[in-house]
């Protein structure tokens, strides 16, 4: 009860308090001679209750004393409202005038601890000493001391030995996991990993489907990697000879005849591309939505093991087996970026997708890949200038390196027995001491007996780092390395069938065209301001101007004047032709065609309007006209077709119509030499025997 009366007269100043206390004495003193034993009463009478919660315990806001002199601007002090006559009113404005200062103070000062809050590891492991180090904290203690819902993160499955987890992909809102697993990677399974359900399980050796769901065509074959599509309802498989995509009860959908002997996959979410490199060194693109392969790239470099792509640009990222790791796009034929990073194969590459989340971070999206090779060494690259090596450091223990990072910007490596994840900042901070090669500081280190370590991968929208290792599967905690707040709209791990069905028409509606994909898409709607100030106009209009003069100078006549389209004239107010020559579709090769046949026409014909031209009469331009437009049923027909659109009809007319017009010259050119003469001569019996005769 104390506690609460202490409480309360916190509230009041302490001013008042005294008064009170002067007032209660009953004593009519003066004011000089209260104020001169006051200090004497606060120290006889203190209450040690109020001191204890004193220093802990602040008034609110809008009950604390207004200062106006402490609210004062920059540039002005508080307004005295002295022109309002109003005593009361004056004092309210002033009142609230001075509040909403401090509101705005708060704000601001709160605004900034959020941002300080944001920049620092919510959510991760914090010691209390200096002499304590996060890497020795195990899985136990993390297990006894996070919530009954975590714990659910930590299990270990087990399969038998050699029947491990081989290959595993994450569905993009993190609930779902499938993976490969059994000897030599025969069997692939699907599963609910937030609900704890398998959804299939295809038995590759077997050829039938283990969940009853009917059988497949992929059946003797070993899986090599395996990747969801847009979502959890279809998963494709790299078997031996092409790849194979499975719906969530396993049943074989599709087969993609094109991809032969392929080694990895890897799905982009934003343009619905299913990306596979083969064991030729061959790098294809398949759009998901029509089946259709949009692009195939040789990369010579040989058979390819390594797989990832930048979530930030939709970059492909390629290991090979000389120590070169290059970056692709559908529409270049060649790498966009080549370097040699380590003096043997490429093991695992992997690009950071965190995006910071508060100003002044260095995680950006995109921005540090980092690579593992066979010569033992981990590095660190900057992915906007490629200048060179951030960081590097030396890995211990036999076997390949596998690289993993988290969407909060962790980066786990897999080497040896055991699973290391390393702090952000520590990763992409150049090391200035004696020794280049220093390992960062560890942040967490979990040991595995079941050698070898396969793969590993981090569950998005958690803090939970999926292993896969010869004897199953184990799922580690990681405080911090997963995102805590996922959008809806994009990625939602408790989303029901309605909005995933939502979301699918959403994303094919939003699909991205594949030539958009660049090493730097804020490049995407700029124009180039060296080509303009070269060119003195618009760009578009010259495009235009160029393929629109060239059609109508010869349809028209040198002589027409031609107006300056996308100069002149907004592009929603452009005519289809010129909307097809801005967009660069316009097909001109039928323009020379079209215009020989009107000026054939204008030959034969005449315009009409003069009787005299040509040498003919009146009778004869009559008869012209009669026959005008006979035998050009073919030439109408081509006139009426899309020009930007070819087809195998309109090729084969075309065709038809060249063999039609080269056979009227050869005719008219035997008719000139006298050809036609030797047809009227009379034939005798020895002409049988004349060379080219057809008897």
């Amino acid at each position: 009860m104390d506690a609460l009366i202490a409480r309360a007269d916190t509230i009041r100043p302490l001013s008042e308090l005294k008064v009170v206390k002067t007032r209660d004495s009953g004593k009519g003193k003066a004011k000089a001679n209260s104020k001169g034993k006051s200090k004497d009463t606060s120290t006889s009478n203190s209450d040690y209750t109020l001191q204890s919660i004193s220093s802990h315990a602040n008034v609110p806001k809008s009950l604390a004393p207004l200062d106006p002199s402490s609210s004062k601007s920059k540039n002005d002090e508080v307004p005295k409202y002295n022109h309002i006559a109003n005593k009361k009113l004056r004092s309210q404005l002033v009142h609230q005038h001075a509040l909403n200062s401090n509101l705005s103070k708060n704000a601001l000062e709160t605004q900034q601890n959020l941002l300080s809050l944001a920049a620092d590891d919510a959510g991760s492991i914090q010691v209390t000493g200096p002499l304590e180090k996060t890497w020795r904290i195990s899985q136990d203690e993390i297990v006894a001391s996070v919530g009954g819902e975590a714990v659910k993160g930590r299990r270990e499955l087990t399969f038998g030995p050699g029947q491990g987890a081989k290959r595993m992909k994450w569905s993009q809102n993190g609930r779902h996991l499938v993976f490969i697993s059994g000897k030599g990677g025969t069997k692939v399974s699907s599963v609910d990993w937030m609900g704890g359900n398998v959804n299939c399980e295809v038995d590759l050796l077997a050829g039938s489907n283990l969940a009853g769901a009917g059988g497949n065509g992929g059946g003797g074959e070993a899986a090599r990697d395996v990747t969801f599509l847009q979502d959890q309802s279809f998963f494709a498989v790299a078997q031996k000879r092409n790849v194979f995509v499975y719906d969530r009860d396993g049943v074989e959908v599709h087969r993609l005849n094109n991809i032969i002997d392929p080694l990895r996959l890897d799905f982009l979410p934003w343009h619905w591309l299913l990306v596979a490199v083969t064991n030729s060194g061959h790098l294809s693109y398949t759009d998901t939505t029509t089946g259709t392969q949009i692009a195939v790239h040789r990369t010579k470099l040989g058979a390819c093991n390594t797989l990832t792509q930048n979530r930030h640009n939709a970059v492909v990222h390629l290991g090979h087996q000389n120590g070169c790791v290059t970056l692709w796009t559908p529409n270049l034929p060649k790498p966009a970026v080549q370097i040699l990073s380590h003096m043997g194969p490429v093991t695992s590459i992997s690009v950071n997708p965190s995006d910071g989340g508060s100003a002044g971070s260095v995680n950006m999206p995109g921005r540090y890949m980092a690579t593992a090779g066979r010569d033992g060494k981990i590095k660190i690259w900057d992915c906007r200038n490629w200048k060179g090596v951030v960081r590097e450091w030396a890995v211990r223990g036999a076997g390949d390196v596998e690289l993993e990072w988290s969407q909060k910007g962790y980066l786990g490596v897999l080497s040896g027995g055991s699973v290391n994840v390393y702090h952000p900042p520590h990763i992409v901070t150049p090391y200035t001491g004696s020794s280049s090669s220093s390992a960062p500081p560890l942040y967490l280190s979990h040991p595995i007996p079941h050698k070898p370590l396969q793969c590993l991968r981090f569950e998005p929208f958690s803090d939970v780092l999926a292993v896969g290792h010869n004897k199953g599967l184990s799922s580690i905690l990681v405080p911090g390395v997963g995102e805590p707040q996922f959008d809806s709209l994009e990625a939602d791990p408790f989303e029901n069938a309605k909005a995933r069905r939502e979301r699918e028409v959403k994303g094919l509606l939003d699909k991205i065209q594949p030539d958009l994909i660049t090493l730097d898409p804020s490049m995407v709607g700029k124009f180039d301001s060296a080509a303009l100030s070269a060119s003195g106009s618009s760009l578009v209009a010259t495009a235009a101007q160029s393929l629109l003069d060239k059609s109508d100078k010869v349809k028209w006549g040198a002589n027409v004047q031609v107006k300056n389209v996308g100069v002149d004239v907004p592009f929603s107010r452009m005519k289809r032709v010129e909307r097809l020559a801005v967009q660069g579709k316009l097909d001109t090769t039928g323009a020379g065609d079209d215009s020989e046949d009107s000026d054939v026409e204008m030959k034969e014909g005449g315009d009409g309007d003069s009787d005299d031209e040509g040498g003919l009469t009146r009778e004869e331009m009559s008869k012209k006209r009669k026959m005008r437009g006979k035998n050009k049923s073919l030439k109408r027909y081509l006139r009426k077709q899309r020009k930007n659109v070819v087809d195998p009809q309109v090729l084969a007319v075309r065709a038809k119509v060249d063999r039609m017009r080269e056979e009227a010259k050869a005719k008219k050119l035997q008719m000139k030499t006298g050809g036609a003469g030797e047809e009227t001569k009379r034939k005798s019996a020895l002409d049988r025997f004349k060379a080219g005769s057809g008897k």
